[in-house]
């Protein structure tokens, strides 16, 4: 058995690792090894107890105002540790995080293969989404196996060098949350309906998130002005808005949309009833990167409240549509597509370009024939 170290410690990441790390056990070749780095606690937690994963190693790095830097060298000597006792034959990372890219660092120092799941994502700023473009760019360099969601991002990495032992197999966010709902499903409906009994859901849905470091301050102000005003146009209509712990966020959002009767502010919601929420909801607003691959399998047209986004393949095929943060295009966008029924149907009958809920077999597949290749010294 060629033992396959997953490294993770965020809600984000545990979702889309979770549908390959079952998949892995179900191998005859390969061995599941998990280690959660706890960069989120409360979220990362729900989420493995949802997919039934467990951690062999926690490394519980989160505590409270921590740095980047000091987080990046909790996670890096940590990972180190885990590495020396288990002996893994490969780590696989994902996506654009701290604990990614200090796993992945980590994995390189010691000489051990990574393969990157979700890569060559790429929005080509800097600083927008800070600190994860450096972050997701770093690590594919350090990447041995590359498992691109779509065909472009295979030509992101190729601009940047990388052209060898990469794979378009679609995006595991799918897979997810097509098993999430099949897990719903069997456990029944009601009892989520039950918990939300603030929401009216006679009401035409609108779900938000939003939480992103570079819309702190004004841009937030704006993006709640134009929920406000929204709100206020379609009184038919109830937004629905999980809202982030950060007080950055927090501030403005109870601020501005706290006392408007058809606006509904919940504390942040574990993935279950995100999803499910989700597939009630008739249109989604975010600036969350997984959400933009998800509600388009639901058929859910989403506007992206951010200035740039790594996931243009959704906006190329229709899926979602770049907003930015200005009041005013919110505003127009999300009503037009609230009163205009082929704008609507346009969007939410655009396919999908971020995979049909297959990527983990795909990559399992991958797995197994390229370890046995690489690793036993045959190319």
């Amino acid at each position: 058995m060629k033992k396959i170290l997953f490294v993770y410690g965020t809600r984000p990441e545990a979702i889309k690792m979770a549908p390959l790390v079952l998949k892995v056990a179900e191998s005859r070749f390969l061995q599941p090894v998990v280690c959660l780095t706890g960069q989120h606690r409360t979220m990362l937690d729900q989420v493995n107890t949802f997919f039934n994963i467990q951690g062999d190693f926690d490394l519980n790095v989160m505590s409270p105002d921590q740095s980047l830097v000091t987080m990046t060298a909790k996670i890096l000597h940590g990972v180190a540790a885990v590495i020396g006792e288990c002996i893994p034959d490969l780590m696989i990372v994902q996506g654009d995080t701290t604990s990614a890219f200090a796993g992945a660092l980590a994995a390189y120092y010691q000489k051990v293969r990574v393969a990157h799941l979700e890569a060559g994502l790429r929005s080509w700023s800097k600083y927008s989404p800070f600190p994860e473009e450096i972050n997701r760019s770093l690590i594919g360099h350090i990447a041995d196996l590359h498992f691109a969601p779509t065909q472009s991002a295979r030509e992101n990495l190729a601009r940047e060098g990388v052209v060898s032992d990469v794979f378009v197999v679609g995006n595991t966010v799918i897979d997810a949350l097509l098993l999430g709902l099949q897990i719903i499903g069997k456990s029944g409906e009601d009892a989520l309906k039950d918990q939300f009994h603030s929401i009216d859901f006679s009401k035409r849905l609108i779900l938000v998130t939003g939480h992103r470091r570079e819309s702190f301050g004004a841009p937030f102000e704006r993006i709640c002005a134009a929920l406000a005003t929204i709100a206020r146009a379609h009184e038919e209509c109830m937004i629905v808005y999980p809202v982030h712990l950060n007080p950055s966020v927090r501030d403005p959002v109870y601020r501005i949309l706290g006392n408007i009767n058809n606006i509904v502010l919940l504390e942040p919601l574990n993935y279950s009833h995100l999803i499910w929420l989700m597939s009630r909801c008739e249109l989604v607003l975010t600036d969350s990167g997984g959400i933009q691959e998800e509600a388009p399998s639901l058929g859910k047209p989403v506007l992206v409240m951010r200035d740039v986004t790594e996931r243009m393949e959704g906006v190329a095929a229709g899926t979602a549509r770049l907003v930015g943060t200005d009041t005013e295009t919110i505003v127009r966008e999300a009503l037009k597509l609230l009163e205009d029924k082929s704008a609507y149907e346009s969007m939410a009958r655009a396919i999908n370009p971020y995979g049909d809920g297959n990527a983990s077999p795909r990559i399992v597949e991958i797995l197994e024939n390229w370890m046995q290749r690489k690793i036993n010294g045959e190319g």
